[in-house]
């Protein structure tokens, strides 16, 4: 069976550092503060906004959430957004998607100031992030996985990393991580469109899945060794659990253990790292700390 790679217990670890960082930037008299705006009533993201600020607040942050209606316009939406931007305190700006329909979530991404922008999304930080700049807010689960592979102590020099997905937040930032100088990865990008993804995710020494689909990767479609980083976050029906349902990822988790040296678990693995790695660029954000710029797409 293969070894389970615990992101719960590398996120505990991983919080524990971060609370002493914290420590040391408020005797400097800096408490890195994260902004979180919640536009609507969506139950989900309720829930996982209110762990974040949770998060926040057992290291010693300060975290806050701003709900807005479902209804809000772009000008009231990009007028709280100005505001943060200009608010010292706020290290961090984090606008909870999805958005409703009549936002453009584009816009809206870019419009955080992009040394505030914690998530990674802004344009800015997706081409520093790409150059490898360190002053660059690389997205959260990407950061998350490198770190998981790095602590695991999971070779990835001269390795065969093959990704199934191409999403911005994930998939893109993660083959470049990647392929950059240190990890050394040769990295193949597959999606829904790949034909025969079988040929390719066989190929694969560390198999990275982010697609959104039950039981995608079954154990025929890898070899025996390969290190398996399951992103997928399925609900199945589950009459068994207080919610009525429980959570899978996008491998067949029962099979694929049979025949890999290390596995994620759905949940338990990437899920916890998201939101550590959202505080660590946080706290990035809160010491390279200076007076905002005129505009958000404006440069560093």
């Amino acid at each position: 069976m293969a070894r389970i790679i615990d992101g719960t217990e590398i996120s505990r670890v991983m919080r524990e550092e971060l609370a002493r960082e914290v420590a040391a930037l408020r005797a400097a008299g800096v408490t890195p503060g994260l902004s979180v705006v919640l536009v609507g009533n969506n139950p989900a993201s309720q829930a996982y906004v209110a762990s974040k600020t949770r998060a926040c607040e057992t290291l010693g942050m300060h975290g806050q959430t701003l709900n807005l209606p479902e209804n809000v316009s772009k000008e009231e939406l990009f007028a709280v957004i100005d505001r943060l931007n200009a608010d010292p305190a706020v290290h961090g700006i984090l606008v909870q998607l999805p958005l409703p329909a009549h936002l453009p979530y584009k816009a809206v991404l870019e419009h955080i100031h992009p040394d505030k922008d914690v998530d990674g999304f802004h344009p800015l930080n997706a081409g520093l992030a790409f150059v490898g700049d360190p002053r660059a807010f690389v997205p959260c689960t990407p950061a998350g996985i490198m770190e998981m592979l790095r602590r695991e102590g999971i070779p990835t020099r001269g390795k065969h990393a093959v990704i199934v997905g191409r999403s911005l937040i994930v998939s893109k930032p993660l083959a470049s991580l990647l392929m950059a100088p240190g990890p050394d990865a040769t990295v193949t990008l597959t999606h829904r469109h790949t034909v025969d993804l079988a040929s390719f995710t066989r190929q694969a020494d560390i198999l990275i899945v982010a697609v959104g689909k039950q039981n995608l990767i079954t154990a025929d479609m890898v070899k025996p060794g390969v290190v398996v980083i399951d992103v997928g976050q399925n609900r199945v029906p589950d009459e068994s659990s207080p919610r009525g349902y429980r959570m899978v990822g996008d491998v067949d988790f029962a099979a694929v253990s049979e025949k890999a040296e290390a596995i994620t678990p759905v949940p338990g693995g990437v899920g916890p790292m998201t939101i550590t790695m959202l505080l660590a660029n946080t706290i990035q954000a809160a010491r390279q700390v200076q007076p905002a710029r005129e505009g958000p797409g404006s440069q560093r």
